[in-house]
């Protein structure tokens, strides 16, 4: 069959004898293929600039890197500065690196299969390594920064997570240095709603908050009075009333308090329970160590 140059049809037959759809016909017969031809570098070249090309592009964001972070290069700096880069480009760079590498296997077998319809093999080759040292590097980079990376992701939700904690120690560190105690298990919701509160944090946290973690206590140091001498053993501990004012207690209030609040699974007393003790914030782990060792102090 020949397409015929004028319409594009195909045309079966001698198209000296004219072309049926448009009537064009043949000035002469086809010519004659050349005798040489010269083999073709279009593939190699193809290969070779796309290597370059990610390479170049990932060299000059490595560059970029290390400007921004504006310290003196060196081993390190410049590792920082790739996973950077990795980072940034890590989507592009695995779409890039699946087309380029199947590509560039296949230019390079096809032209090593036929090295008289093409040329070019070595900057083929060239350029298969570039963009294979791309992807490796890419993928070394970002590969040796996972784990350091969920490690902050668990900080971060760590934080998330405490931030109620602390919410409550604070607010509960306020009260006691507004009135010298801190409220007792019936009357804490209450009192804690009469702090201070410019971002509304102690608000939203009272919104979930179980009154059956919150376990008060306070021990009142009391010297000697005009219906009691002094005792000869110096002077006497004795339990205090949370709820009650220092100035009635006659002596200094010593207040203290054991918290229990949801873990991640928002269900009080199970295993991921947080403790605030006196405004140290811990796991039910910690929270046990501290209390064996706190019993053990004279």
């Amino acid at each position: 069959m020949i397409i015929c140059p004028s319409c594009g049809s195909g045309v079966k037959g001698d198209l000296c004898l004219g072309c049926p759809s448009c009537g064009a016909r043949a000035v002469g017969p086809p010519l004659a293929s050349p005798e040489h031809k010269l083999p073709s570098f279009g593939r190699a070249a193809l290969a070779f600039v796309i290597g370059v090309a990610m390479f170049g592009t990932f060299a000059g964001l490595l560059i970029a890197a290390l400007l921004e972070n504006k310290s003196a290069p060196g081993f390190w700096t410049i590792v920082t500065a790739g996973e950077i880069a990795a980072w940034r480009v890590k989507w592009e760079v695995l779409f890039a690196s699946i087309i380029a590498l199947w590509s560039g296997a296949r230019i390079i077998h096809s032209i090593s299969q036929n090295p008289s319809r093409f040329i070019g093999l070595l900057p083929a080759r060239i350029g298969f390594a570039g963009a294979l040292a791309v992807t490796v590097l890419v993928a070394a980079l970002i590969g040796i920064t996972v784990p350091e990376r969920l490690r902050q992701r668990q900080m971060a939700h760590n934080a998330a997570h405490y931030s109620q904690a602390y919410t409550y120690a604070r607010a509960l560190l306020t009260y006691r240095e507004l009135h010298g105690f801190i409220p007792g298990q019936d009357d804490l919701v209450t009192e804690l709603k009469t702090l201070p509160d410019p971002d509304g944090s102690i608000a939203a946290a009272l919104q979930s908050f179980d009154i059956s973690g919150y376990q008060p206590g306070s021990f009142v140091a009391s010297g000697p009075t005009k219906s009691k001498p002094m005792p000869l053993r110096g002077e006497v501990i004795r339990k205090a009333s949370m709820s009650i004012p220092v100035a009635d207690h006659g002596g200094i209030s010593f207040t203290n308090y054991d918290l229990r609040l949801p873990g991640e699974d928002k269900i009080l007393n199970t295993d991921d329970d947080l403790m605030v003790c006196d405004g140290l914030v811990m796991t039910l782990t910690e929270y046990q160590a501290f209390v064996k060792t706190r019993s053990r102090r004279p």
